[in-house]
């Protein structure tokens, strides 16, 4: 119990500083929220959106779950997005994994073991999602060991989740009323905080056809 009280200490500890260093802090924050950015990530808790972009609350509506996926049947993630693009009327979607993602090590493993016989798990119906993404691109991975894997799995998975973003009807539909709405792919260093970017950029329909569909 004392755990939690502490948490609620830190709350009124990170409270008083924001309205030290700001009186009025809180009350533009309550009024609306405008952000540009609609993030979605990995829902490990070493790689946390706004920090790492240093953006304050309110600049960033953020989407996180297992790997950063992006599935087609995933409501909650269809929701975000359609909310982000046709009421906050952001200006960019930005599909960022990590390095060392725990999810994609396990669905590398999975796919690297499948023949084993074993229970499976909600996260393993989960993690089939980028097992996909590794049968997609096996000739990639000819030659590699599990660290290179790993690595290129992370960034394929990424883009992966980019096209899926841009081939949903919500993005679709965006970009034939005229948005001028981007899609980018990123990935996170955990060993050094930096972040880079895939160069998987998505502005249109078209862009589709030429940066994606041939990755």
């Amino acid at each position: 119990m004392s755990d939690i009280k502490n948490l609620f200490d830190q709350n009124k500890v990170w409270a008083k500083n924001n309205t030290d260093h700001d009186p009025d802090y809180f009350t533009r924050l309550s009024n609306q929220q405008v952000p540009e950015y609609l993030w979605i990530g990995c829902s490990d808790s070493r790689v946390p959106a706004n920090q790492i972009v240093n953006l304050a609350p309110g600049e960033v509506f953020v989407h996180r779950n297992i790997a950063n996926v992006v599935e087609h049947t995933d409501l909650n993630c269809l929701s975000v997005i359609q909310f982000a693009v046709e009421v906050l009327k952001v200006k960019h979607i930005i599909v960022c994994g990590h390095y060392g993602c725990g999810g994609v090590k396990a669905a590398l493993h999975n796919s690297e073991h499948s023949s084993e016989c074993r229970e499976v798990s909600f996260i393993d119906n989960w993690l089939v999602h980028i097992e996909d993404v590794k049968r997609f691109h096996k000739d990639k991975f000819i030659g590699l060991n599990h660290d290179q894997k790993l690595k290129l799995l992370c960034e394929l998975n990424v883009i992966e989740q980019v096209k899926n973003v841009c081939k949903s009807s919500i993005i679709s539909k965006a970009w034939n009323n005229g948005s001028k709405l981007s899609v980018h792919g990123w990935i996170y260093d955990i060993n050094n905080g930096l972040i880079k970017d895939l160069k998987k950029k998505v502005s249109s329909n078209n862009d589709i056809i030429q940066k994606l569909d041939s990755v």
